[in-house]
């Protein structure tokens, strides 16, 4: 069998392709997002991939291929899912025809999320299963299997892969694709595909039998095993079972381990597990659940096992685990029966690097226009999800208030009618715009808000890797569609008062800005200029170090990455610069971006 070197995301993807899946909807978001575009590339023109504007619509367009009996695969991020909740409870009590895998990537941490959030607790919340992979290779394989359970019940089924094991990589072993069944097509059943209450209630009574059937058949699943002997063990599962592993080395198969990958839990399996142990350490990421779950099999079988972990507070209750967190936990438990590993010399602490708005970011631009517009008026800024959040730091320090994707356009609106005396700015990048700011503008324009709305177009969604989105004319898969004007978008909805500005033109943001504030209503700012991973700019600037006074202004006021001392003078990187020219505006000595000496 062929062996590739695959990232997790790109085995999952591959595992889906394996498992014939016919469509793939998703909405860009870290860990997640490598999965589509993998698909993406790997498909034949039997396979449709698209970017959906928000993970609601992602599920529900799956939803209706898999009605025709296609298997679908979903992606998103763990915050993702609470967009896409709604079709997904009421999905798990209507069904499917066709296997559907939401492959939702948990963030611990968060490295890259708003929030820590559990996907194993929406699985048992929503009773849709969950599938937990701790490598790449078991994502490949797991994959599959998730197809086969999701069209066996009838029902959607989760894919929880963490950021660890989306984003590591591992030789996988290439297996043939699975045998395909075209869609049979949709045939029309009110009885079935109408969502009722009393189809509501009949069908809860078959979900509850069905995942008890799956927590006994999940005990024998091949992800789900238990190993070694003694009165101690360790359960665990997702990639905190390669690290017990790691810190078991050569002894584990001295020790009892249970791993558990799914949700339902194995019942009949953790009892096997607990028989004759006298303590149990639960090591897993990010919530107690498996715990919790021994935890109650103690209690209702009676079982005197001391179990240990998150709630006991033995492991950490926030945060993603490390190999190092993990092995100190183990080692604790098992005491002098592990060896201890080798004192090692601390390595010297790395230096804080907070993150920064890139050098050459059109929305440093935007966001220096609107502080100096409204100098000296009281106003609050609302932002949102996305890179431009990196306006909050010092010295732009322009974000005041930041909830979730789609949100500062309506918390500014929340804002305003309790401050009637002060300026409510919204910013939204052009991707969120299009995922839930759009609601927002409505909302907005229907109650008559007094609110600045900026939108920031910088023709890319940027944060997540320069995935394309309705206002570029670009499909997932690279080809032509249909372009969205959000300028005449934002027009059809009702304001009155749109002003487009470049965003690299620093002094006609400024006047744009101006020429807002002392009207009332729902204006829009449409600043436009692209990331600097769509469009490098021209000639990097430079400094004329006989102009310039050393008074760190550029530094001071734009925190530009590219502009630093050196000496007394400041210098630009020409490696960073990409010609943007703000800092040029900046100078009050004339002293960048010309000069015979430059």
């Amino acid at each position: 069998m062929e062996k590739k070197l695959l990232m997790g995301n790109e085995a999952i993807a591959l595992g889906a392709l394996r498992a014939g899946v016919s469509v793939v909807t998703g909405y860009p978001g870290t860990p997640s997002t490598e999965i589509l575009e993998t698909v993406a590339k790997q498909k034949d023109s039997r396979i449709y991939v698209e970017w959906s504007v928000n993970e609601k619509s992602a599920l529900e367009v799956a939803a209706g291929a898999a009605y025709a009996g296609a298997r679908v695969m979903v992606t998103m991020k763990q915050v993702g899912l609470n967009v896409a909740s709604d079709p997904l409870m009421s999905l798990g009590y209507v069904g499917i025809k066709g296997g559907m895998v939401l492959a939702v990537a948990d963030d611990p941490g968060p490295i890259s999320s708003q929030t820590e959030q559990d996907t194993r607790h929406f699985g048992i919340f929503s009773k849709i299963p969950v599938f937990d992979p701790s490598t790449p290779e078991e994502a490949y394989l797991m994959t599959s299997d998730a197809f086969e359970y999701s069209e066996k019940i009838g029902r959607p089924v989760i894919l929880r892969p963490t950021t660890r094991v989306c984003h590591s990589y591992a030789s996988v072993e290439i297996l043939p694709d699975l045998p395909r069944t075209p869609p049979e097509g949709f045939k029309k059943d009110s009885g079935r595909w109408v969502i009722f209450p009393r189809l509501t209630y009949t069908n809860h009574i078959k979900i509850e039998v069905s995942l008890r059937e799956l927590a006994d058949e999940f005990s024998s699943y091949r992800f789900n095993n238990l190993t070694g002997t003694g009165n101690k063990g360790i359960a665990t599962g997702g990639v905190s079972y390669t690290y017990v592993k790691e810190a078991l080395g050569e002894v584990a198969s001295e020790y009892k381990l249970l791993k558990i990958a799914t949700v339902p839990f194995p019942g009949k399996l953790a009892l096997e597990f607990l028989k004759d142990l006298d303590e149990v350490l639960v090591a897993e990421e990010l919530d107690p659940v498996i715990e919790r779950e021994l935890i109650f099999l103690c209690g209702i079988h009676r079982l005197n096992v001391k179990i240990r972990g998150k709630l006991s507070r033995d492991m950490p209750c926030a945060g993603e685990n490390t190999v190092d967190e993990v092995s100190k936990s183990v080692r604790a438990f098992f005491g002098e029966a592990l060896p201890q590993p080798q004192e090692e010399k601390p390595l010297p602490k790395l230096p804080v690097r907070p993150p920064v708005l890139c050098a050459g970011c059109p929305h440093r631009g935007s966001f220096y226009a609107v502080k100096q517009a409204t100098k000296g008026k009281k106003a609050v800024y609302s932002g949102d999800i996305g890179c431009y959040t990196l306006g909050n730091a010092m010295p732009l320090d322009m974000v005041d208030t930041c909830l979730c994707m789609g949100a500062g356009i309506t918390v500014a609106q929340g804002l305003n009618r309790i401050e009637l005396d002060t300026l409510n700015f919204a910013f939204i990048g052009d991707s969120t715009f299009f995922h839930t700011g759009i609601p927002g503008l409505i909302n907005a324009v229907y109650n008559r808000s007094d609110v600045i709305i900026v939108i920031l177009d910088n023709s890319t969604t940027a944060m997540t890797g320069n995935q394309p989105h309705p206002g570029m004319g670009i499909s997932a898969d690279g080809s032509a569609a249909e372009k969205v004007s959000i300028y005449e978008l934002v027009k059809a909805a009702g304001v009155s008062k749109i002003v487009r500005a470049d965003a690299f033109d620093l002094n006609t943001c400024i006047k744009a800005v101006k020429s807002v504030l002392d009207e009332k209503g729902v204006r829009v700012l449409l600043f436009e200029g692209p990331c600097i991973a769509v469009s490098k700019g021209g000639s990097a600037c430079c400094v004329d170090e006989e102009r310039c006074t050393g008074c760190k202004a550029c530094i001071r006021q734009l925190g530009c990455p590219a502009i630093s001392m050196r000496g007394k003078k400041a210098f630009i990187d020409q490696a960073l610069c990409t010609g943007c020219g703000l800092c040029k505006n900046v100078c009050a000595f004339g002293a960048i971006g010309g000069g015979e000496k430059c």
